[in-house]
């Protein structure tokens, strides 16, 4: 990726395609989600904390944190927020799971996750255990349904 143009016009992330390897900053340092590798994740994107959708698509996810969990699975939201602002989240809305930042939405634009004018976009993926995506869903206004969707889907993965 070595300019914008080729950033910010990337084809979604397709079901069937390895999971791109990158490190991400988190609440206890850099995370390489490739390392994840070998249990089923799910990394939802998502535009900003505490904002109305974000704060019910986080607080949806804490409330079926323990399903995904007793399916083999790991969830991770990652935005654009630095690493200050997802602790005060997850602690206000006491979120269980990882929040990566996306300075820029830089990972974002790679994966294809598109936003809505000035708004980053909403999307969650869903990777089996060899790090391949089995699942994707795209909405701005459906929170509860991608927590919906993934959970289903990893709830059918071996």
């Amino acid at each position: 990726m070595s300019g914008t143009a080729e950033v910010y016009d990337a084809p979604m992330l397709k079901v069937g395609e390895a999971m791109p390897d990158v490190t991400l900053v988190g609440d206890t340092g850099p995370i390489r989600l490739r390392d994840r590798v070998g249990k089923k994740l799910v990394v939802y994107f998502y535009p900003k904390d505490e904002t109305y959708g974000c704060t019910k698509e986080a607080c949806s996810f804490r409330d079926q944190y323990e399903d995904f969990v007793a399916a083999g699975a790991e969830v991770i939201g990652i935005s654009r927020d630095d690493a200050e602002s997802h602790a005060g989240f997850k602690q206000h809305h006491k979120l269980p799971f990882t929040l990566l930042s996306d300075p820029g939405g830089k990972l974002a634009s790679a994966w294809g996750v598109k936003g809505v004018g000035p708004l980053p976009g909403r999307v969650t993926f869903v990777f089996d255990k060899d790090g391949t995506v089995r699942h994707r869903f795209d909405s701005m206004i459906r929170f509860g349904k991608h927590v919906d969707e993934a959970l289903d889907v990893v709830k059918k993965l071996a």
